[in-house]
């Protein structure tokens, strides 16, 4: 039976550790856990911060369905994804990825299937606020998470 993603979509900070005690407290079961922790750039000093919006429901939507599908193709003991919204400034925790496996490779391939599919599907968009005090553009996903995210076969659940 597939896991139950743990998804959040905040303001809030949060404490990466704190996430994967929670994830694994009391489970024997899992072997490894493998986590993606991405942070606001500061683009070599030219970055203050970015400005994250998203439509609350349709994002939380699309990152239970991503999760739902790696949780389908992987066997997960768990699974968790924070990203946060809001004025993020430079050197900040931005989004968590934690999958919990008995095994590495199946935490390995799930972090990386999420990153690629909420880089390139989640619904948020991203303005640059820049370090003199400027607004930058709206950021878009780049060819290169395009590919990455192409590199897996289209799947349906079991």
């Amino acid at each position: 039976m597939p896991c139950t993603p743990h998804i959040a979509i905040q303001r809030e900070d949060f404490d990466a550790a704190a996430e994967i005690a929670r994830m694994t407290e009391g489970r024997a079961d899992i072997g490894a856990v493998v986590t993606f922790q991405g942070l606001c750039r500061d683009e070599a000093g030219q970055l203050a911060a970015l400005e994250l919006e998203h439509y609350p429901g349709m994002a939380e939507a699309e990152i239970r369905r991503i999760a739902d599908e790696a949780a389908a193709r992987w066997p997960l003991q768990g699974l968790t994804i924070i990203h946060r919204y809001g004025l993020i400034p430079a050197g900040a925790n931005i989004v968590l990825v934690a999958a919990a496996s008995p095994h590495r490779h199946a935490a390995f391939e799930a972090a990386s299937f999420l990153m690629d599919f909420l880089k390139t599907r989640a619904p948020f968009w991203k303005r640059e606020h820049r370090a003199d005090g400027s607004h930058g553009q709206w950021v878009e996903a780049t060819a290169a998470d395009d590919e990455a995210q192409g590199r897996w076969t289209p799947f349906t659940a079991r």
